[in-house]
Parts: structure tokens; C-alpha cells; sequence
């Protein structure tokens, strides 16, 4: 996959999650595309590692996306529980 991708898989991996836990998480548009592209790489790499599935480099497979969403879910939940539920 190319940067473009990447950026794209990204910003719909951190929508998503963002959609599956709701609150208020700062960034906006950007915050969320570069929690996607990180939940990207943390699910990958989670995937390969303890499921022993690796991640096809190709955009519309089923598991690229479910360990970006994954990754990306896993990072707002850290977030949250290293900084606080930011819902007030």
C-alpha cells in the first residue's frame, strides 16, 4: 500500500473506533487519521504476533482493516486509561 493508503486506512480505522467509543478525544480530523495509521501498526504487529496471522499489504483485505480498527480501538482505550474519560 502506498502513503495515500495508508492515510486513508487510517483516518477510517480512527473514525470507526472513534464510532465503537464514543467521547470527546482531542485532535479532531488529524488526531484521529494518526490514531488510525498507529492502530494500523499496533494491530498488525498484534496480529503477526499472537495470532500468527500477518497483515496482507492490500487495502481492501478484511484483516488489514479489522487489525487497523482493532489497533486503533486498543490506542483510545490506553488514552483513556492513562488520561482520564474526557466525557463532561
Amino acid at each position: 500500500m502506498g502513503i495515500v493508503s495508508w492515510i486513508i486506512l487510517g483516518l477510517l480505522a480512527g473514525v470507526i473506533a472513534k464510532i465503537l467509543l464514543p467521547g470527546r478525544d482531542p485532535g479532531g480530523l488529524v488526531g484521529t487519521t494518526v490514531t488510525g495509521i498507529a492502530g494500523a501498526f499496533v494491530g498488525g504487529w498484534i496480529s503477526s504476533k499472537f495470532f500468527d496471522r500477518p497483515v496482507e499489504k492490500d487495502f481492501f483485505d478484511p484483516a488489514t482493516w479489522g487489525a487497523a480498527i482493532g489497533g486503533a480501538f486498543v490506542l483510545l482505550v490506553v488514552y483513556r486509561l492513562l488520561f482520564g474519560n474526557s466525557r463532561n
